[in-house]
């Protein structure tokens, strides 16, 4: 057992498998007494079952941590509400909250319908609104008290939000758009002592065992003893982002896959040519080609710039 988060309550949402599982028993292993929120769903979103919550609190149980589990719908109201509750109520307070909860129903832009695009945005992008609304609500209570407010939001977007993947238009908007609140809520928060951080990362999990882009990665069979895809690769940085140590870091998007780390860099202002007036269309033909191409080319799934 590790001690870099010894005292500290850490709510994890989608913690029944993957990611969210390996992050779970991560900041157990280091101290933290953890909510293990999860609704058992499948990776569609559809049924859902106690089982999964419950298997890892007793796997953490077992090790000798403190865990609980939370069956709600963290992208309701209610759910979130309930779920930073359940922390409050089983553990006295609450001092990091992992965004991980998520669905997958990919397909191409036009083969989209309303019901899907829906439902992916509210389960990826809602939760992180309504579970980070909730818990901010707790510490800005604290800290108008007069408490010492020492916490953390670590949300999971994704490579396909910040670079793009073909047939995940739905999923990488949600993913994008928690990228973007990452950076709009650490300003917001930081007057409050909370520090709002995100993870792009790259593992083997429900939702990405059939993504052609992890092809020829580095797995089991592949003749390396490292599995660079595997889910527990992620959740050092995570627990990491979640201890004290991280005081400083606020509103930055990490990618992490296998054993590499790394800050994602934003949009940022590129080229530019200012006429000092209002421009005509037509004069723009040869202004907007001529700084397209002086522009830095966007990145690939992986966040390299791709050749011109």
């Amino acid at each position: 057992m590790g001690a870099l988060c010894t005292g500290r309550t850490v709510l994890v949402t989608g913690a029944g498998r993957g990611i969210g599982r390996a992050h779970a028993l991560e900041f157990a292993r280091q101290g933290a007494q953890v909510v293990v929120n999860d609704s058992g769903v499948d990776v569609d979103g559809t049924g859902g079952s106690p089982d999964f919550a419950d298997a890892v609190v007793a796997e953490i149980r077992a090790a000798g941590g403190e865990a609980v589990a939370s069956y709600g719908d963290v992208a309701s109201t209610d759910g979130a509400d309930a779920a930073v509750a359940t922390a409050l109520s089983e553990f006295g307070g609450l001092d990091v909250l992992v965004n991980n909860a998520g669905i997958l129903r990919d397909r191409m832009l036009v083969n989209t319908v309303d019901e899907e695009w829906d439902e992916v945005l509210r389960v990826h992008l809602r939760s992180v609104f309504a579970c980070t609304r909730a818990a901010s609500r707790h510490w800005r209570e604290r800290s108008k008290a007069g408490d010492p407010v020492d916490a953390r939001v670590i949300s999971t977007s994704s490579p396909s939000g910040l670079y793009g993947n073909v047939g995940q238009t739905g999923y990488g908007a949600a993913k994008a758009g928690i990228a973007a609140l990452t950076v709009i809520a650490a300003t917001e928060l930081q007057r409050y002592g909370v520090t709002v951080n995100a993870i792009a990362p790259g593992a083997r999990t429900r939702m990405t065992e059939n993504l052609a882009v992890l092809d020829g990665v580095a797995g089991p069979g592949s003749g390396s003893d490292f599995d660079e895809m595997a889910p527990e690769n992620v959740a050092p940085l995570v627990v990491w982002l979640g201890s004290t140590q991280s005081a400083g870091i606020t509103g930055r998007v990490f990618n992490v896959w296998g054993g590499r780390i790394s800050v994602a860099e934003g949009w940022s202002a590129g080229p530019s040519a200012d006429k000092g007036a209002r421009w005509d269309a037509e004069e723009l033909g040869e202004v907007v080609p001529d700084l397209v191409a002086q522009a830095a080319p966007n990145a690939d799934m992986w966040g390299n710039r791709k050749s011109l």
